[in-house]
């Protein structure tokens, strides 16, 4: 590759004037000048040495993104809608800034941070977080992070969590369910740990404050791997004939439900209602459309990458920021 030296050797021209060109810096350099050194670059098909311009400037232009995916439920974590709406958010805002992005997705904190340790990137978005997840990163991780839909960065004051109400947009949704007549209410989630414990605490307080008894039992676990899916859904389909409504912890799983219930011939909204949480592409595209609690997936990580970007700028940033959610009624509830 041409180096600027070079290219100020064949136009006669300073390394300064070139590299200014080259860099945007044009306030000092004359229109025809400017011309002459682009002309030449177009020529050459020149391409920046953005590595060495970052090490210059002492950074690398690259933000990570960490995932971390429960081995017992995904496969391929990036195949969840809101997984992948996610990323588009934090990637779309990050590349208009200027910078690129890395991801990294394991279902090991520990291995998380043993790669993200060693890239050279300026800060870091951590999605999935849970326990003592956010005390262990900060340990071996010391330039900024923000987390999204983290429940574990109690004194961790230099974290930023992004994420939502998620006990009150449940709260919400069930809040509406009862006030279609159901009492019997199901919760469906696959564990009660971070976001989905906050949706279930929202769920049992909305029974609560309508005076109906919650008990474990009410609880139906899925098992989302590929291989205990299946033997999953039929013990839930039975046992949904002990209730009229079910409020799922996400669409996905609200979506994988419904088609459940019809492969065995049981009606939603007509034998059973379901509501879900999320409002992404899989509940909008079904039939019945699935009546759900919205959030904008894209703006939280779009919100995550902005939060992040002014970190490194050394703007001090909340170290909770909580979207808001509404009810979005569809076809999947049943007056009773």
């Amino acid at each position: 590759m041409i180096t600027i030296k070079e290219i100020a050797k064949q136009l006669n021209m300073s390394t300064t004037t070139v590299s200014n060109v080259i860099h945007g810096k044009t306030s000092e350099v004359s229109d025809d000048t400017k011309k002459i050194v682009q002309d030449f670059l177009e020529k050459v098909d020149y391409v920046p040495n953005i590595s060495a311009r970052n090490l210059a400037q002492n950074e690398s232009k690259i933000i990570g993104l960490a995932l971390k995916a429960r081995a017992d439920k995904y496969e391929n974590l990036i195949m969840d809608p809101f997984v992948s709406e996610l990323i588009g958010g934090v990637e779309e805002t990050i590349r208009n800034a200027g910078y690129f992005m890395m991801l990294y997705i394991s279902s090991d904190t520990n291995e998380i941070m043993r790669h993200v340790s060693t890239w050279n990137v300026d800060g870091l978005i951590l999605f999935g977080m849970l326990n003592d997840d956010g005390i262990r990163v900060s340990e071996k991780y010391k330039k900024p992070i923000v987390c999204i839909d983290t429940y574990s960065i109690e004194g961790l004051k230099h974290f930023t969590n992004v994420g939502l109400d998620d006990e009150q947009g449940t709260y919400d949704m069930v809040n509406y369910l009862i006030s279609q007549g159901h009492k019997k209410i199901a919760f469906l989630s696959d564990n009660t740990n971070g976001v989905d414990l906050a949706r279930l605490n929202g769920y049992k307080k909305a029974l609560k404050d309508a005076k109906i008894k919650y008990s474990p039992s009410n609880f139906l676990k899925i098992r989302p791997h590929t291989k205990d899916l299946p033997e999953s859904l039929e013990e839930i389909c039975e046992r949904s004939k002990e209730f009229t409504a079910i409020m799922c912890v996400s669409d996905l799983y609200a979506v994988t439900l419904m088609a459940a219930f019809a492969d065995r011939g049981i009606s939603v909204p007509d034998d059973i209602s379901v509501a879900g949480f999320d409002d992404n592409m899989l509940g909008q595209l079904h039939r019945p459309a699935l009546t759900t609690v919205h959030q904008n997936v894209k703006q939280k990580g779009t919100v995550a990458a902005d939060t992040l970007l002014k970190q490194l700028k050394k703007i001090k940033t909340p170290n909770q920021i909580v979207l808001p959610t509404n009810l979005v009624i569809r076809d999947t509830v049943k007056k009773i």
